[in-house]
């Protein structure tokens, strides 16, 4: 056995339990050992029974006298042990669990480890932990009990069995794999595992979860330089020779001035075009900064040297909108662009020089004989599919376009390398010249009635579009039945707070005719509010939408506000962003500010993990994120080390492909 094999091959592990391990994200020996536990149960104040004291945590060694099960006042069913040592007596409870009679038995000695309370007027120990136990008292590992993340039919009292037995009977599963030199001043891997699974001293913890952290990390360091690797081995479908003046050219058919930011992601781009091996570059860049524009200058320098490029969307909705961006751009130009989604087809006459499509468009319609450039708008998994799918096809015929990735996501510059160090990065930090900032309120409960009716005057006043967002309710990447209702008896209500106004409603069950109709509706008018749950693509290019009130606000993190904001604020007119919250929270108050005072996507993001930790970035709503067990995304200094630690062993080619076997085992190619 070792640490890739399946959860399987343990005893006990079957069909049914593998399915439940599945869902904590377990499947081979190694994420198991890396499910670290949340927190501990420290039960090593041992003591009689006669010493127990009402709201402690102890142990007690003793003898069981008797059982029975009984029901309490409120109609619980108890099973009750009567427990005595040489000092005295005292009673164990546990509620409905009556399958416990079969498993204490009378006359036999146990290490009973739980919290003293009251149960009527006697002391009990209420669901106590326990072992048999006929020997001496037990050591401390025995009597810290580690709690771990848990599902249906699995309990931690599983995950320290199956654990445990794995620690004491296979130690091959725990040697250790990098130079000591690499791992000075930490754990070995060895120790830290012993010690997050079973402690004997729960100070040593967090420094056995700073191993395992740096393990996990280190692994996320050497799959990208693989994954570098691996890409930078293929030859590009074309070496495109751009000419100096192309960008001229290009600035020169755009209605709007280029920002600084814009310039050197083209120049960028535009570089690794002109080499031999294709280019694979994330465009970071908020909603509205302008990435369709960096993304149409490529297209354009393909064109101009008789080469075909794609640009392929997460939804048809916003294929749509890149379509109408592209025809706008190039509207006195002589370049076909050609719309093929779903059940849309607007094709142009001969050739096509730039197709836009859904993601499906790379399975079906690309010749990637022609295609010299492939652009993928993805938001959460950053395209990975597809860049496989784009090394798979390479392989076959030897080359493979250049790749423009890009995201409104945003992430923090230490994180995004760490995450997609295989890629090389552009970020837009600026907002295009003219672009008025969102101007964003906090809307406290007392102040709703005068929100609605300044909405109102807005409206009527100025023929502006207004969004409500409604918050998600359950966490899931999807919407759930629940987030649609809420949605629905939101949309029922502005329908009756704004009688006067046309109002619509989108959620994701919403077949795409009907979400299309809905936004064309919101765009030319003939519904001024649209009501949207949370996780609804509606970021299109709506130029009269001015004001967005997002309910339930304190459920988002700051980098999701963010890009909720960025939804209006795009034509010429001031735009509000009002946050609605029920919380008198000064915290909550105070996080929610910070998007008064700035307008950076990154910024926010930066100030999210620092104030509520990778959960509210790396969320339900981008769940496409790597998910760590035992470090965290806030954790910079561990992330240098493992990044500087990665590249020291990459000198190493020998070293490099040991530790690369040993955390993928006879893996040897990365797409």
């Amino acid at each position: 056995m070792d640490l890739h094999s399946r959860v399987t091959d343990i005893s006990g592990v079957g069909s049914i339990v593998k399915k439940k391990m599945e869902k904590l994200g377990i499947t081979t020996i190694e994420d198991l050992l890396y499910h670290i536990p949340f927190r501990y149960e420290d039960f090593r104040k041992i003591v009689t029974t006669t010493q127990a004291r009402v709201g402690e945590a102890v142990s007690i060694k003793a003898q069981v006298d008797n059982t029975s099960h009984i029901y309490s006042k409120s109609g619980k069913k108890m099973f009750v042990a009567e427990l005595s040592d040489q000092f005295g007596k005292i009673k164990a409870v546990w509620f409905s669990q009556p399958y416990l009679s079969s498993i204490i038995r009378r006359g036999s000695n146990y290490i009973f480890s739980g919290r003293v309370e009251w149960i009527g007027r006697q002391k009990a120990l209420v669901t106590p932990l326990f072992q048999h136990w006929e020997g001496s008292i037990p050591s401390s590992d025995k009597l810290i009990f580690p709690i771990y993340p848990e599902t249906k039919g699995i309990t931690s009292k599983w995950f320290r069995t199956k654990i445990g037995f794995l620690i004491d009977n296979y130690p091959e599963l725990l040697k250790e794999f990098i130079p000591e030199k690499f791992a000075v001043g930490m754990m070995s891997f060895k120790d830290a595992v012993q010690t997050a699974h079973k402690p004997s001293d729960l100070e040593k913890v967090e420094l056995a979860r700073r191993r395992l952290g740096f393990n996990e990390l280190l692994k996320l360091f050497i799959t990208n330089q693989k994954r570098k690797e691996n890409w930078k081995s293929h030859k590009s479908t074309a070496q495109l020779n751009i000419k100096k003046d192309i960008l001229s050219r290009y600035e020169k058919m755009l209605p709007f001035q280029l920002t600084n930011s814009q310039i050197t992601a083209i120049k960028e781009i535009f570089s690794d075009l002109q080499k031999t091996t294709p280019m694979n570059r994330l465009l970071e860049g908020d909603v509205g900064s302008g990435k369709t524009a960096v993304a149409a200058a490529a297209c354009y320098a393909a064109y101009t040297l008789g080469y075909q490029s794609a640009i392929m969307a997460p939804t048809q909705i916003l294929a749509i909108q890149h379509y109408n961006t592209l025809q706008s751009i190039f509207k006195n130009q002589d370049i076909k662009i050609s719309l093929l989604s779903g059940s849309i087809s607007k094709t142009t006459e001969g050739k096509t020089d730039i197709f836009v499509g859904t993601h499906a468009l790379l399975h079906r319609n690309l010749d990637f004989d022609k295609v010299a450039l492939v652009v993928i708008d993805e938001q959460h998994r950053f395209g990975v599919e597809q860049r496989t799918h784009l090394i798979v096809e390479g392989g076959k015929k030897g080359k493979i376009p250049h790749v423009l990735t890009m995201t409104a996501t945003p992430i923090p510059r230490t994180v995004a390398m760490s995450l997609y160090g295989d890629l090389d990065l552009s970020v837009l930090d600026e907002m295009p010249k003219g672009r008025i900032p969102t101007t964003t309120w906090i809307v406290p409960p007392e102040k709703r009635v005068g929100a609605y009716e300044w909405i109102r005057q807005k409206i009527i006043n100025e023929k502006i579009a207004v969004f409500i967002v409604c918050p998600l309710i359950e966490e899931s990447d999807k919407e759930s039945l629940k987030d649609i209702k809420s949605a629905k008896k939101e949309f029922e209500n502005v329908r009756k707070v704004f009688p006067e106004f046309g109002v619509g409603l989108l959620h994701g069950r919403l077949k795409t005719p009907e979400k299309e109709r809905v936004i064309d509706n919101l765009r030319n008018g003939k519904i001024d509010i649209l009501v949207s749950t949370a996780v609804v693509e509606v970021g299109v290019d709506i130029p009269r939408a001015a004001i967005i009130v997002i309910e339930a606000a304190e459920r988002f993190g700051l980098a999701q506000l963010h890009q909720l904001r960025g939804r209006v604020g795009r034509g010429n007119q001031k735009s509000y962003c009002l946050l609605f919250t029920q919380s008198h929270s000064e915290k909550i108050h105070k996080r929610l500010s910070l998007l008064s005072k700035h307008h950076s996507g990154a910024k926010l993001a930066q100030m999210d993990l620092e104030l509520r930790g990778p959960g509210e970035i790396f969320g339900t709503a981008q769940s496409g994120f790597s998910k760590l067990k035992a470090a965290s995304w806030s954790d910079f200094d561990l992330i240098k080390k493992a990044k500087n630690t990665s590249e020291e062993i990459s000198k190493d080619k020998k070293l490099f492909t040991q530790i690369f076997r040993y955390f993928y085992g006879d893996i040897t190619l990365l797409n």
